[in-house]
């Protein structure tokens, strides 16, 4: 059964989970931030994601993404570079209000580390957006019941050499398949939103310490 997280109670019993994380690692230094925008479309639950420009240089162009980006000098935190990447990408505009609090950090290759900033957006059509070309070709949402259903989930396991390394969830049956950081990043959100409803496929052996 899937609770009511878009409810005020839903809401307050994420913010107050999220507090002591969103606490700790708001103001710390991070290489990146993205936002987990946590939407309405039709009055079902759903998160957004884009579809990164394929005309970008490196080696995620066309992934699926959560929109965000590196974190900047000017950036007052990790919350305003979620903030500000969204509208640079999206034209949204999300009230700084509207943000709940902080997922678990992603340590990333170089221990590089990506902050997810989850928040509510409210009702929305993804077509509406009007994404900046040079950065998203395309905007979609995915309900939380396609997210939790087992049909639609799967795993990557990656090894080093020889040896087991660790284990990242998919999603797919989409539009299209989420993987890597993005699918993690999904993972948190899914166990914050509907706790006991999704097993985490996500392991690895040791994570840096932090």
């Amino acid at each position: 059964m899937l609770p009511n997280c878009l409810s005020a109670e839903g809401e307050q019993r994420c913010r107050r989970l999220l507090a002591p994380a969103t606490a700790r690692l708001r103001a710390r230094p991070a290489a990146a931030a993205v936002l987990v925008p946590l939407c309405s479309v039709r009055g079902v639950p759903a998160l957004l994601y884009t579809l990164r420009s394929s005309r970008m240089t490196g080696r995620h162009r066309g992934d699926v993404s959560f929109p965000g980006g590196k974190c900047d000098p000017a950036d007052q935190d990790v919350v305003h570079t979620a903030l500000r990447e969204t509208h640079e990408e999206l034209g949204l505009v999300v009230p700084e209000d509207h943000v709940w609090g902080i997922l678990q950090p992603i340590y990333y290759m170089t221990n590089d580390i990506i902050v997810p900033v989850l928040a509510g957006v409210g009702p929305l059509d993804p077509q509406s957006l009007k994404p900046n070309p040079k950065e998203v070709d395309k905007v979609f949402a995915l309900s939380l019941a396609h997210l939790l259903q087992v049909e639609n989930q799967g795993y990557t396991r990656f090894r080093k050499g020889s040896h087991f390394h660790y284990t990242m969830p998919v999603f797919f049956n989409g539009q299209h398949r989420i993987w890597g950081l993005t699918a993690a990043i999904t993972e948190f959100a899914l166990q914050l939103l509907a706790p006991g409803a999704y097993q985490p496929r996500m392991v690895i052996p040791r994570l840096p310490k932090g």
